[in-house]
């Protein structure tokens, strides 16, 4: 595997629950941190939704390994945020047989 090309800075996000005192939750999304990616997309796809029409697009984003467990570790589950645009994490393997690096297969969603 060459030296992966790591020029997006991306903020890694984890979902939160809190009550909302009436019996429910509200979800919020706290960042974790900062991440420099490389980002590879793939072929998207049109889904139609209730109103309007969905674009979704895989993508594989590339960066730097940490430590199983560690909070900069990514998770299926977490997001990541380069400013208005949102990367839903799916899952998270190692890229490499030294485990230098991580490939997050993430999905950005668009309302078309």
């Amino acid at each position: 595997m060459s030296i992966p090309q790591m020029t997006r800075a991306l903020v890694l996000e984890h979902r939160v629950q809190t009550p909302d005192g009436a019996g429910g939750f509200t979800s919020d999304w706290q960042p974790l941190g900062r991440v420099w990616a490389a980002i590879k997309p793939g072929t998207g796809r049109e889904t139609a939704a209730l109103s309007a029409s969905l674009s979704r697009v895989p993508y594989q984003i590339i960066l730097r390994a940490a430590p199983v467990g560690a909070p900069s570790r990514p998770q299926p589950g977490q997001r990541f945020r380069q400013g208005a645009r949102l990367f839903a994490i799916a899952a998270v393997t190692e890229a490499d047989e030294k485990g230098l690096y991580l490939t997050c297969t993430a999905t950005e969603e668009v309302a078309t």
